[in-house]
């Protein structure tokens, strides 16, 4: 049983101390839900230093891998339009994160709470989409430039019957697939252990309110 379990306990034995308990419960509520913000702002900001290094990576790699990579993917304009955007949404979603940590920590509103509790939820969800479409789109513009400019690839692609390309087709679809399902579930267990936490404040807030 954790503290807003043991308060709620405390109020029911306890009628005449209502207004205080209600009191204790909303600062609680208060600091759980500011603490669960805060944490969410942190890992965007972790996310946002895991894709620097990663796309650092072929800068570190052997000459001999840099050139492949600069010969398959001969349009630097697509990624760079790509990257930027992805950047830019990472810290649209941090200022954003920014904004409802410090909007949680001034209010001293159960209405304006949950408001800002609401808020939180919707830039985190829009932002778990926005990952997941741009994953597909990135996998989909990525095999089609190693297909076109790999030349290693497309001779071996040119032995293929029909039926074969088909087969090579499905099993592409199926490892994007398998990538996306990931990214969720990586979002899922983050992100949404978060949210989750965060809907429990909402609910008892809602509770509150309507006492």
């Amino acid at each position: 049983m954790d503290g807003l379990d043991l308060l709620k306990k405390d109020w029911n034995k306890q009628p005449d101390d209502k207004k205080f308990s209600v009191k204790d419960i909303y600062s609680m509520l208060h600091k759980k839900s500011s603490s669960i913000v805060k944490t969410l702002f942190y890992i965007s900001i972790a996310e946002l230093v895991f894709w620097i290094i990663i796309n650092a990576v072929p800068y570190f790699c052997s000459q001999s891998y840099k050139e492949r990579l600069e010969a398959i993917y001969t349009n630097d304009q697509v990624f760079t339009i790509l990257t930027i955007l992805s950047y830019g949404v990472i810290l649209i979603f941090i200022f954003l994160l920014y904004k409802s940590y410090k909007s949680i920590s001034v209010t001293d509103s159960a209405k304006k709470l949950m408001e800002s509790i609401l808020k939180t939820r919707k830039v985190v969800k829009y932002y778990v989409l926005y990952n997941l479409v741009m994953a597909g789109v990135s996998m989909v513009i990525g095999f089609y430039y190693a297909f076109h400019n790999d030349s290693e690839m497309a001779e071996n692609l040119s032995h293929l019957n029909d039926k074969q390309m088909l087969v090579a087709l499905a099993v592409i679809i199926v490892f994007t697939a398998v990538f996306i399902l990931m990214i969720w579930l990586f979002y899922k267990l983050i992100y949404g252990l978060l949210l989750k936490r965060l809907n429990k404040n909402y609910k008892e807030l809602k509770k509150l309110d309507e006492d």
